[in-house]
């Protein structure tokens, strides 16, 4: 199959639909019938707060990655010139990413949550993925999208990137970490002491004073 950029669009468009279909859709889907939730905290904190936009900009990541996709698809949306091999790459990086999407996902087991509800207490995951990052399901989220910004470059798949980035620094730097911390103290802070926020090693959390960022 030759990756031409038509032909990169339409691949990546379906990734992208069968990705939400299967880390949204079906992992909800699986959580309820297992725990009789459907895992969904909804927002947090007051409209215009920080981890408000943490939401509203999640949202936006996925609303601008579809419309991107779709009219990249379509001919209406111009993308930018990339080597084909970048496309290749790309396609890998995202199915990579959905994949760890779902991994990680699986190992939270009934801990699995969208979003936080502060008086909730679940058991806090340590193992498999989470032992090499404290947000592995976030991180493959990122690459997965980055992926398909190499397969489909255009301003509204670029901005959408960009969004999902900040969204997940304010979703676990503001409302993730706090939560956990109150929730678990000295067991999530000498966790987070240990392993790296996004990435092995980097972002891990101060022993002596774990709300430093």
């Amino acid at each position: 199959m030759t990756m031409t950029g038509e032909v990169s669009a339409v691949v990546a468009l379906v990734l992208y639909a069968l990705g939400l279909v299967v880390t949204f859709g079906v992992r909800t889907w699986a959580h309820h019938r297992t725990t009789g939730s459907s895992g969904f905290r909804g927002l947090s904190g007051r409209p215009g707060s920080a981890p408000w936009w943490g939401g509203v900009l999640f949202a936006a990541a996925l609303l601008l990655a579809t419309i991107g996709l779709v009219l990249a698809t379509t001919g209406t949306l111009p993308t930018a010139a990339v080597p084909a091999a970048a496309r290749w790459v790309g396609m890998a990086a995202a199915i990579s990413g959905f994949v760890g999407v779902v991994l990680a996902q699986s190992g939270m087991g009934t801990s699995w949550r969208i979003g936080v509800d502060p008086a909730e207490r679940t058991t806090l995951v340590t193992s498999g993925a989470f032992a090499i990052a404290r947000n592995p399901i976030f991180t493959a989220m990122c690459v997965a999208l980055a992926g398909l910004v190499f397969m489909v470059p255009t301003v509204l798949t670029v901005t959408g990137l960009v969004c999902l980035v900040v969204a997940v620094q304010l979703q676990v730097r503001v409302v993730e970490e706090p939560y956990l911390l109150a929730t678990h103290g000295e067991k999530y802070a000498g966790y987070a002491a240990r392993v790296g926020r996004f990435v092995p090693g980097v972002g891990r959390l101060r022993a002596t004073n774990p709300m430093v960022r």
